[in-house]
């Protein structure tokens, strides 16, 4: 231990004596590889250069080491370094992208060194001349926003014109020759520039909803496929995946990338891999999109592969609930596939693993290699055929659960050494049956699934990202096709819990039903509320392609909920809290039939029919007894009170209330009204909706699950998730009033109801009772905003 500690702490001074801070030092300690990879460029480097690098050199030695992963490239970049033939980040940059655009050997030195300025000296005359050029260029503007101009755009241009330049020496010229064309700064360049009026946007901007990108709201947004085609995201073409940074070339890739290019037809291939022993929720909703849409925009195909290789948590309703929610998205798979479906394939590598020397059957338990620091197994260098063995062994069923795994050696990014590859579980599988008793964790499949499918872009989340050597690793440990990883943001909003042991805790102390219960951010659960698929795309839209984890407040989902329910939702009227009201001089015999148009803002999209009869029923809450003109308090209110009266809507009629009837209890239970033509009416002051005729229904009325923005955060919830349950999250409304309009809706069909919100028919309806789940408020409410 002691010469372990002597030697971490050797490293670490070799990693602080090049720049790197102490916690930035021990960082990369903690990566093994990146460490060894570093050491032995800062010691190659010193051999040439001496013990005392600058932090300049030690910054060029350190991006080199972290993004190349093959050592001898890596000595070949260093010797350049060594030299002060590459100094500069830039040079560096061009180095890196030529050797990613050169995987095979032999390099050719005089090109590499043209490629990346080796030998280039700009003078400071050469420097002097391009700022001169540019800001001649762009003098008139200089000249009238003074210090106020971007002078970084003079630098970009200067260094398009000087590639190898200096970046300091560029900018140095660039401030002295404003100075000398602007002379020095006065008071007027000191104040703070102005801000720019709004402008006012045209009514139908007015209506899109805010656009979130990286957590910040904007005003605009490029469709999803626009994010995703094309170069728009910087990813490789098929087949030259060594071009991606930290892809490891070995001598069989281009022969392995020939063969999956005439496979394929340089097709881009991707795959949604969830895991069925769950629900999806918000934040798959933007894998989904991520995959299926990178695939569409870009003419290729995209996989739905079930991730089942844990056959103690999987049931078939979570693999119909995955398809199901896929296709309500938007999306058709190209093939529907399971881990399940290689698992001859991969027991065949895994044998050839071992044979490789590259992995090896292991007894430590469980608890001993848990965590980033567990102790080396003493297994690691058993002989091969004894691992062999073993692994038929364990095969067979000769082991326990936990008496072996297999494991394959490697040091991953995040420190942890020899992930384990199969396990011991003697759980019937779903598919297999009792086929199998050892199954493939998702470090051994998930890479040689995707290498059997031949899939161009693995899109995962950032947490993956210190999977992506191992990745890389184990494919060519077996010299199969090596797909590449892209990580990305996760999704995560406020408010709500997604872990799929936290959602089944709620279900068992009954706080909601089950996985779709609207109060949920389960996929099932939005859209038993009633949320469209258009609207969960539009918002991962606008939340935007980001390589940083994204949280979002609920209520932007909402905004684009009301956007997509405005065009798609057919108007209708509906009561929660009926009052009787009985129009003591109704105008006609009988009832009146009244038209409706189910969206006002176009008529053309039809009408339907409300009969208007001498009693109608209007919310408690559109009524006040008193005369509102002796209330200060209430001289905002504009509905229907004793002196003033109220329109209704589409009916062409205004009524006054003459008399107010009481109970025992001194509770209004009926209003007697009278009505008049509204051309014929001094205006009201406002209209309220109303129904004649009515069907009973339940409403049912969701608020937030959870009092606080983060549940599961012990600092601001320190009882722990259960004790944040917001007890007026639901409110059910048994015998609400709606108009005879919406009968015959089937479940999940929308309605706005007029004055009241977005409701969709939740599949608890029976024939002889309808019930209706608010969707969203037609507004947000400012205090969730």
């Amino acid at each position: 231990m002691a010469a372990m500690a002597a030697e971490e702490a050797e490293v670490l001074n070799l990693f602080t004596g090049i720049g790197l801070t102490e916690a930035k030092a021990r960082e990369t300690l903690r990566n093994a590889a990146l460490s060894a990879q570093l050491r032995q460029a800062v010691l190659q480097a010193r051999a040439a250069l001496g013990s005392g690098l600058d932090k300049a050199t030690g910054a060029l030695l350190y991006n080199a080491a972290a993004r190349l992963r093959d050592p001898d490239r890596l000595a070949f970049v260093v010797g350049y370094i060594g030299r002060r033939e590459i100094r500069t980040d830039q040079q560096l940059g061009a180095a890196l992208q030529y050797l990613r655009s050169h995987p095979l050997e032999p390099l050719e030195p005089a090109d590499f060194e043209r490629a990346c300025g080796v030998g280039v000296r700009v003078s400071p005359e050469q420097i002097e001349e391009a700022v001169e050029a540019v800001v001649n260029r762009h003098r008139e503007e200089l000249l009238a926003e003074r210090y106020r101009f971007n002078t970084g755009l003079l630098m970009a241009e200067a260094r398009s014109r000087l590639q190898w330049a200096d970046g300091k020496s560029i900018k140095n010229e660039v401030d002295l020759q404003v100075l000398h064309l602007l002379g020095p700064k006065t008071e007027a360049d000191l104040e703070k520039k102005p801000k720019a009026a709004k402008a006012r946007l045209a009514p139908v901007e007015k209506q899109k909803a805010p656009v979130v990108e990286n957590g910040e709201v904007c005003t605009e947004t490029k469709s999803l496929l626009e994010q995703l085609r094309g170069e728009a995201l910087k990813f490789h073409k098929p087949g030259e995946n060594y071009k991606t940074e930290g892809y490891v070339v070995t001598p069989n890739t281009m022969a392995l990338l020939k063969q999956h290019l005439a496979i394929t037809g340089g097709q881009v291939r991707t795959r949604f891999p969830p895991e069925p022993n769950g629900i999806l929720h918000i934040g798959h909703a933007k894998a989904i999109n991520f995959n299926f849409g990178y695939a569409k925009a870009n003419g290729g195909i995209c996989f739905l592969r079930y991730d089942d290789t844990n056959p103690e948590k999987e049931e078939e309703k979570y693999f119909t609930a995955i398809r199901e929610m896929v296709e309500w998205l938007g999306y058709e798979p190209y093939a529907v596939t399971h881990a399940s479906d290689y698992f001859d394939q991969l027991y065949t590598w895994a044998l050839e693993l071992i044979r490789r020397g590259q992995a090896y059957v292991c007894h430590q338990k469980v608890e001993e290699i848990k965590g980033h620091n567990p102790p080396p197994s003493p297994w690691r260098d058993r002989p091969v055929e004894e691992s062999l063995v073993l692994f038929e062994d364990m095969r067979k069923g000769k082991f326990g659960e936990g008496e072996a795994t297999l494991r394959m050696k490697l040091v991953m990014e995040d420190g942890k050494m020899d992930p384990v590859a199969y396990r011991v579980k003697f759980t019937p599988h779903h598919r297999t049956g009792d086929k199998w008793c050892i199954y493939p964790t998702y470090d051994y499949t998930h890479c040689l699934c995707d290498s059997i499918e031949h899939i161009t872009h693995s899109l995962c989340t950032k947490e993956f990202q210190a999977r992506r050597s191992s990745y890389f690793w184990l494919c060519n440990a077996l010299d199969v096709y090596c797909p590449v990883q892209w990580e990305y943001g996760r999704l995560n909003l406020l408010y709500t819990v997604v872990s799929k042991r936290k959602i089944i805790r709620l279900v068992e102390t009954g706080a909601v039903r089950d996985w779709d219960d609207p109060r949920l951010f389960t996929l099932t659960a939005l859209r038993r509320r009633g949320f469209p698929p258009e609207a969960i795309n539009n918002f991962c839209a606008r939340v935007g392609v980001t390589v940083a984890q994204a949280t979002m407040e609920p209520h932007l989902l909402e905004a684009c909920v009301r956007d997509v329910l405005n065009e798609q939702a057919p108007r209708a009227m509906a009561v929660l809290e009926p009052l009787k009201v009985t129009i003591t001089n109704f105008p006609a015999p009988q009832a009146i039939d009244v038209l409706v148009p189910n969206f006002p803002a176009d008529e053309s999209r039809g009408f339907h029919k409300v009969p208007f009869q001498p009693i109608i029923y209007i919310e408690e809450t559109d009524f006040k007894e008193q005369c509102i003109l002796s209330q200060e308090a209430d001289r905002g209110y504009k509905r229907l009170a004793l002196g003033q009266p109220v329109g209704l809507r589409h009916t062409g009629y205004v009524i006054a209330v003459q008399n107010v009837i009481k109970d025992a209890q001194g509770r209004v239970i009926e209003l007697e009204v009278t009505c008049t033509k509204s051309d014929s009416a001094e205006k009201p002051k406002a209209f309220i909706h109303w129904v004649s005729e009515p069907r009973v229904c339940e409403v049912r009325l969701y608020e937030r699950l959870f009092l606080h923005k983060n549940p599961e955060d012990p600092s601001e919830v320190p009882g722990g998730f259960l004790s944040d349950l917001n007890p007026d999250s639901l409110r059910v409304v048994d015998n609400a009033l709606v108009d005879s309009s919406v009968l015959g809706a089937q479940p999940f069909a929308k309605f706005q109801f007029e004055r009241l919100g977005y409701f969709s028919v939740d599949p608890d309806s029976t024939e002889g009772k309808l019930v209706f789940n608010r969707t969203v408020t037609l507004k947000e409410d400012p205090g969730k905003a």
